[in-house]
């Protein structure tokens, strides 16, 4: 028998207390003997007991940064401030044994990719989407990269995990020399390692990524040329453009050991042109970020917003906007031009391949957003846009 003090001492912690119940029940065949874990989670018990092995070597109880504590930093996690996170691990269980996934198409090919030109000079402004959240976006003579995925899944695994139901939107070998790569945060569908290391192999770009995660990127690159900064830090890249990181309401993890350890952050890309603003992830959160973000920029030429993998509400509305709570933000932030995105590439959620644009122009019509301020992408495609808030423009230039 395990004597009593040891069993307390495991059950305390989550992971002991899945390890605990699965050795019991391998010696009692009951897994009833694990008095206190929901119903839930004993569901969950076989698929933790297949990847423990593997998780264990991925995580290691990794420490991505040291530094003061701050209002969203308290010397070893990194928080929203003023919100509390109610995003538990066994939140995460009940989501996988209770989820009902809506349709998805299976793998095809886009009717066509895109094909960027090398550069583009002065203040035009063409923005190429990869697909999901991956933008490039050529201005200033300056090609850049944010939150680039390439490959197959986003996952830690090769073999398991979300896969792609297309194939990206601009062929790898067609990107120009890339120049500055921005990630928002470390969760696998905007931190893409194998990505990562392509790119610096072929061109060497500067990477800007909030605190924590350059540690994470030179574990895998130990060359990588990176600039960390927190909320409210910048990078002068060019004469022509400035790369601000400020607050979104997200979190972090890329094991279940290594939550909120690296921090996440909006962009804003400051540029002779005009700003543009760059959200990967975040929940709306009373909109106080979006709004902070207009008042401390002013007028920005164009607003990039997750609008996908907002399903079941319950678990997702934290941390991730719906197309309504996306047109709030919009609109918080001036009603600028939009590029909506997080959608149609990888089921990351429960929500419908195709729900997301029909919710999002369903708020639209209730919010009586002008034709052309919001403009959603398909994969493969592009937008040159223009210099004054207005239609946006379409076709190359």
């Amino acid at each position: 028998m395990v004597p009593a003090s040891k069993q307390n001492a495991v059950w305390n912690c989550f992971p002991g207390k899945i390890v605990y119940c699965i050795l019991i029940q391998r010696r009692t065949g009951a897994m009833t003997r694990c008095t206190g874990m929901p119903e839930v989670m004993r569901h969950a018990v076989p698929i933790i007991f297949c990847f423990f092995p593997v998780l264990m070597l991925v995580s290691c109880s990794p420490h991505y940064y040291d530094g003061p504590v701050s209002d969203h930093f308290n010397g070893e996690r990194f928080f929203n401030p003023g919100k509390p996170d109610h995003k538990t691990f066994a939140k995460v269980l009940k989501w996988y044994a209770t989820r009902k996934r809506q349709s998805w198409p299976t793998c095809s090919e886009l009717p066509a990719t895109d094909k960027p030109p090398r550069r583009v000079e002065g203040d035009g402004l063409r923005v190429g989407f990869v697909g999901h959240v991956t933008l490039l976006i050529q201005t200033q003579g300056l090609n850049i990269l944010i939150d680039p995925v390439w490959s197959e899944r986003t996952s830690p695994f090769t073999w398991a995990g979300p896969r792609r139901v297309h194939p990206p939107g601009i062929r790898f070998d067609d990107l120009p020399p890339i120049d500055v790569v921005l990630i928002s945060h470390n969760h696998y569908d905007h931190l893409d390692l194998a990505t990562m290391a392509k790119l610096w192999q072929r061109d060497h770009p500067l990477i800007i990524v909030p605190l924590g995660n350059d540690r994470i990127i030179r574990g895998h690159i130990p060359a990588a040329r990176i600039e960390a900064r927190d909320w409210g830090g910048q990078v002068t890249v060019a004469p022509g453009l400035t790369i601000h990181l400020e607050p979104m309401h997200h979190w972090s993890a890329r094991s279940p050991w290594d939550r909120n350890r690296a921090l996440w952050a909006a962009f804003v890309l400051a540029t002779p042109g005009g700003a543009i603003y760059f959200v990967g992830d975040s929940g709306y959160a009373d909109g106080d970020n979006f709004r902070a973000a207009a008042a401390k920029y002013g007028a920005f030429r164009l607003a990039v917003l997750p609008i996908g993998s907002y399903e079941p509400r319950w678990f997702m509305a934290d941390n991730h906007m719906n197309p309504e709570e996306a047109v709030k933000a919009w609109n918080d932030l001036g009603r600028p031009l939009m590029l909506p995105t997080h959608y149609a590439m990888f089921q990351l959620a429960d929500t419908g391949y195709e729900t997301p644009l029909c919710d999002l122009r369903a708020a639209m019509r209730s919010a009586a957003v002008p034709e052309g301020r919001i403009r959603p992408l398909r994969a493969g495609e592009h937008w040159w846009v223009e210099e004054q808030a207005g239609v946006p423009s379409s076709g190359d230039q």
